[in-house]
């Protein structure tokens, strides 16, 4: 295994001084179902559990299987339907709100049977390996029809990575060749059609990764919500040309201290993707990044921000050290 110089350490994160890419450039021909082979063998062997499951109804069974077990408690079935539908799964909710629910509300109210409450953690913050990572593949969600006898359109996902039974990062794959900002098109279209289907359960991505391989890029669900709420006011005006804050140029490259960036699935995988390095972007609020036009977000926030503190004496009441949360860092 390779060694990295530790250029920043607290009990939460580690930052290392830079990555040397353990794998070779593949040249030969990689399908898409060989690559996503690969990306789902790659993530198991980092302790990710697979699920061969395909149906929204199988996802909501997990979730309250995995939901039991983070709590330590058992739903009755009244319970879980009531919870599942008023606190998870509401109508009224929209991607604005769900994100809330993972990021600042992750601690929900079920009203027991017996007329008490219980707080139920969506997400341990505390204790991030209390967490479970599990990973699924060619989930399938059937996008109504507008006409009563139509059938339908069956949209199936590549990956997707579940915390706790819940989808929090979405993964789009093309073979290799293919231009990366197909895998982005991809997104864009099920976000129109079909992540809020059924029970919405899509609509709780945190992160959106795609990659072809060779080239491998991300971007949050936050952008993604700004994309659409520019969407909906450029159909109002269509004069309106601005640049949407989730075109493809605002996906980011993941990179190591030396602004290097982090290209191939595998090696994207074994850094990003690692349990550890997920479970504190889902802790950190580090969805909520925004992108300056031309730059990319430094994955190293964490470890600049710590360099930052150190450098100023770590001053209490310092901006940076009460908002270390939500830090914005740009490369150019």
């Amino acid at each position: 295994m390779s060694q990295y110089n530790i250029i920043a350490e607290q009990e939460e994160y580690t930052v290392v001084s830079e990555y040397a890419a353990e794998y070779g450039k593949i040249d030969q021909y990689q399908s898409e179902a060989m690559l996503e082979r690969d990306f789902i063998k790659t993530l198991t062997d980092q302790g990710y559990e697979y699920l061969p499951i395909h149906e929204e109804h199988d996802l909501v069974d997990n979730l309250r299987t995995q939901l039991q077990k983070l709590n330590s408690y058992t739903f009755t079935d009244a319970e879980w339907e009531r919870f599942f539908r008023e606190n998870l799964a509401n109508l009224n909710d929209g991607i604005e709100t769900k994100t809330a629910k993972i990021q600042e509300d992750h601690i929900q109210v079920l009203k027991c049977d017996s007329g008490e409450s219980k707080n139920i953690y969506l997400i341990d913050k505390r204790n991030i390996h209390n967490n479970s990572l599990q990973v699924i593949n060619q989930h399938e969600s059937l996008t109504p029809s507008p006409s009563p006898e139509g059938e339908g359109r069956l949209n199936r996902y590549d990956v997707t990575i579940l915390v706790n039974g819940l989808p929090l990062v979405h993964v789009e794959l093309k073979r290799r060749g293919v231009q990366l900002k197909e895998a982005f098109n991809q997104i864009d279209r099920y976000q129109r059609e079909s992540f809020w289907a059924g029970c919405g359960l899509y609509e709780y991505v945190q992160i959106f990764i795609i990659s072809n391989g060779t080239n491998t890029k991300y971007y949050s669900n936050t952008t993604r919500a700004n994309h659409l709420k520019e969407q909906h006011q450029a159909q109002a005006k269509l004069t309106n040309r601005k640049k949407a804050s989730n075109s493809f140029e605002f996906s980011s490259f993941w990179t190591d201290s030396n602004n290097r960036a982090i290209l191939d699935l595998t090696d994207f995988t074994k850094t990003f993707l690692s349990k550890h390095t997920l479970l504190n972007v889902e802790r950190h609020e580090t969805c909520r990044f925004q992108c300056h036009a031309g730059g990319g977000i430094h994955p190293t926030g964490k470890g600049l921000l710590q360099r930052v503190q150190t450098a100023a004496g770590g001053m209490a009441g310092s901006p940076a050290a009460e908002d270390s949360n939500h830090l914005f860092v740009w490369s150019q």
